[in-house]
């Protein structure tokens, strides 16, 4: 029986699929699992007030412990990928950065989009819940966008820098933590919502900012090594953009409202 022929360039990316980033992938999904029955357990232990929480409110704690747990792996790792290791540092290899990738990225990149699918049939199954639709919108980009320069190997550079915004995600998580624990008048609240404004200022303001300087500057390279990945690029991190600063208007207006009421009290 003679099979269906493929693109090139659609038989060059499945070439890719291995054992390697399928592994971490599933990694990614049992990660989260054990996180959030960890997080339950030891919270039932340490956290007086959790057995008094809904239901629904315990289901987000949890939910907020593996997201938690996910961002700080990310975010670390993508500080080491970008900055310490030497993988995309301009002629350290004869490769061309948007080409470089490693066991390690890929790995990375993996356990994230295992995460993204854990969490994403969470927010399903707990419909709004957990979250509406924007971060139905969110995960389903983030994961196309990894997925994509995974299979692929390629742009893993602007994927990872978007992953290191990733480290406001802990911050945002202590806020919630923090009201649902009845601190929203405590000093520990008011110094997150400083460092959650700060955080989200260099890590999802800035950085994209120096995102998109850096797409330009390779932006022929892109349309031409990596088509499909250069009409993503110019599409899905300026509508996550968008969303990062709509959020950020949100938490400003929350840290003025609550360095206001501190300073009242």
């Amino acid at each position: 029986m003679v099979g269906l022929p493929f693109p090139p360039g659609l038989v060059s990316i499945m070439d890719t699929v291995g054992p390697t980033w399928l592994t971490s992938v599933f990694s990614g999904i049992i990660m989260s699992i054990i996180v959030y029955k960890l997080t339950g357990f030891l919270s039932l232990l340490c956290f007086k007030g959790y057995d008094k929480l809904s239901k629904a409110e315990q289901v987000e704690w949890n939910n907020r412990g593996f997201s938690t747990f996910h961002a700080l792996i990310v975010a670390s790792a993508s500080f080491y990928l970008l900055l310490l290791s030497g993988l995309f540092d301009e002629g350290s290899q004869d490769d061309l950065i948007i080409n470089r990738n490693s066991i390690v990225s890929n790995s990375v990149l993996g356990i994230s989009v295992g995460y993204f699918l854990a969490d994403m049939s969470m927010i399903l199954r707990n419909f709004p819940a957990l979250g509406g639709l924007e971060y139905v919108l969110h995960h389903g980009l983030s994961m196309y966008s990894i997925f994509l320069s995974l299979i692929s190997g390629q742009a893993q550079i602007y994927i990872l820098m978007v992953l290191f915004s990733e480290a406001t995600t802990p911050f945002v998580n202590l806020r919630w933590y923090l009201d649902v624990a009845g601190k929203k008048s405590s000093k520990m609240y008011v110094c997150n919502g400083i460092l959650l404004f700060l955080g989200w200022l260099v890590a999802r303001i800035l950085l994209f900012i120096y995102f998109f300087t850096h797409m330009f500057i390779h932006f022929d390279q892109v349309k031409k090594i990596f088509p499909l990945g250069f009409y993503s690029i110019i599409s899905v991190p300026p509508l996550l953009a968008v969303m990062n600063l709509v959020w950020f208007w949100k938490i400003a207006k929350g840290l003025i409202k609550t360095l206001s009421k501190a300073k009242r009290q």
